[in-house]
């Protein structure tokens, strides 16, 4: 299931934790399937005949050819989560990383557009009963302004368990650098300010040799909302900050040759944004 795109110079992998059909209405309640059939551009790929909507989670590999990037870092093993299907999990993340030509010891910078508890599991990974860090070598680039919002959030519970098993032992390895949101992570790579499913969520832009590309992270979850972006997320920290968000960026990509690879988007999860005729945009990846 993996997918490849080159934007300029540069090559970007998707490594494929799960992808699955239906199960989605816990992070999008207004997705619902009568309210989803009535939009079947987003069939095959997007949702099925019945109305369920498709969902990946993925990690995105940039390689410049000098530096290799993980974007965001799934749900990872053994991990204990609320989730059930997200829970303890023994999946090939690693091999499947090492099979596309990325061994956990190459990578350089992991990058995660926030700390929700898909996109930062395998920071980590269980070595002897202890939480050591998957990526060696790498920099761990964690929004301040992010980190310190989970520092001070009040769910105890599930602050500490996505930071104690997934943040603090890259942090205690002195592995982690606090970067701004339009941090410049490389030449060409830039992250771009999205708040509103966290205060500081933030998507990344690709330019390279008059190419354009960017990963959503969660400002969109699925293609849906481009077309209804009043459906927020449940996730959403302030969903009203979260959709002007989400329209700012949709206004930005519509009719554009920006190529958006969503992060949670399925196979063939890059595609480009065009207006409809009726109102709103769709998800084009012909």
């Amino acid at each position: 299931m993996n997918e490849v795109w080159n934007v300029g110079d540069v090559r970007i992998t998707r490594v494929v934790e799960m992808e699955v059909t239906g199960g989605s209405r816990f992070i999008l309640p207004d997705a619902t399937r009568e309210a989803c059939l009535a939009y079947p551009w987003m069939q095959p790929h997007f949702m099925d005949a019945k109305g369920n909507l498709v969902m990946s989670i993925h990690a995105l590999v940039l390689d410049t050819g000098e530096r290799r990037i993980v974007v965001d870092t799934c749900i990872g093993n053994d991990k204990e989560r609320a989730i059930p299907t997200w829970s303890h999990l023994q999946t090939s993340f690693l091999a499947d990383m090492e099979a596309a030509g990325y061994p956990r010891e190459t990578v350089d910078t992991v990058l995660c557009t926030h700390l929700h508890v898909d996109h930062v599991g395998w920071n980590t990974m269980l070595v002897d009963g202890e939480w050591v860090p998957t990526f060696p070598n790498a920099r761990y680039l964690i929004g301040e302004h992010e980190f310190r919002y989970w520092e001070s959030e009040d769910d105890e519970t599930r602050r500490d368990s996505i930071i104690a098993d997934s943040v603090r032992p890259v942090l205690d390895a002195g592995l982690v650098d606090f970067v701004a949101t339009d941090h410049v992570v490389a030449p060409g790579i830039q992250l771009v300010p999205t708040p509103g499913h966290t205060p500081g969520h933030v998507s990344v832009r690709i330019s390279s040799a008059g190419e354009e590309a960017l990963i959503t992270g969660d400002c969109i979850h699925h293609p849906c909302q481009m077309t209804r972006t009043d459906w927020c997320s449940s996730a959403d920290y302030d969903q009203s900050e979260a959709r002007r968000t989400r329209e700012g960026l949709l206004a930005d990509l519509s009719d554009s040759e920006t190529l958006v690879i969503g992060t949670h988007f399925a196979t063939p999860t890059a595609g480009h944004v065009r207006p409809r005729p009726e109102g709103g945009d769709w998800f084009d990846v012909g």
